[in-house]
This record gives C-alpha cells, sequence and structure tokens, in this order.
C-alpha cells in the first residue's frame, strides 16, 4: 500500500458507525466500501456515510480489489472468522475487541496473517 489508504468496513452496526467518525479524521484514509449480510443494510449504510462501494456479503467486500483494508466490525463470535476471511484476500486488517473468543482461533488468525505477511 502506498499513498491514500482505502478502507472498506465489514459490518454495520453501531461500531461500525463510530469508526467512520474516527477514519474522518486520517488524512491519509479513504473510506471506500462497506460489506453487510444484505443488500439493503449496505445500501443503507453507505448511504448514510457515502460509502461508493457496497456489499451485500462479507466474501464480496473481501475480495474487492478496490480495498487495501478491512475494519472487523461484526459480532464477537465472527471476528476470527472474518479476519481470516479479510487476510486470505489479500487485505489488512483492524479488528475491534476480541479478535478472538479463544487460543484455536487467535492463533489461528495470527497464522494466517503471519502467512500471507499481512497486519
Amino acid at each position: 500500500m502506498s499513498g491514500r489508504i482505502r478502507w472498506g468496513i465489514l459490518g454495520t452496526g453501531k461500531i461500525a458507525r463510530k469508526f467512520v467518525e474516527g477514519l474522518a479524521a486520517v488524512p491519509d484514509a479513504e473510506l471506500v466500501a462497506v460489506g453487510s449480510r444484505t443488500r439493503p443494510t449496505a445500501e443503507a449504510f453507505g448511504d448514510a456515510f457515502g460509502v461508493p462501494r457496497r456489499h451485500a456479503s462479507y466474501c464480496e467486500l473481501a475480495e474487492d480489489r478496490d480495498v487495501d483494508a478491512v475494519y472487523i466490525a461484526t459480532p464477537n463470535p465472527l471476528h476470527a472468522q472474518n479476519c481470516i476471511l479479510c487476510l486470505e484476500a489479500g487485505k489488512a486488517v483492524l479488528c475491534e475487541k476480541p479478535f478472538a473468543v479463544n487460543a484455536r482461533q487467535a492463533e489461528a488468525a495470527i497464522r494466517t496473517a503471519r502467512h500471507g505477511g499481512r497486519f
């Protein structure tokens, strides 16, 4: 990554909305995509925050070539799974806490990040 970091947000809940507010204060960050479980939710979030790319699945967001890094804002039990999905797609990941609910999940996410040379 160089220049602006193009962010995607996985999930559309309260913490995702807070992340958008914080991201606006980062000069080299650009929010380019949102992923949700449904098209209407992705569209509503995109409309509310001016997000140009809206995905009706987490996998679609992970595969979006115009996204450099993904903020994981899904329910806690899904964090590790979603981190791994995005890491395997070549994205850097920032996950709200906890990024895993047990040691096995944490080890799998860390192993995937290290294997792909991702943060």
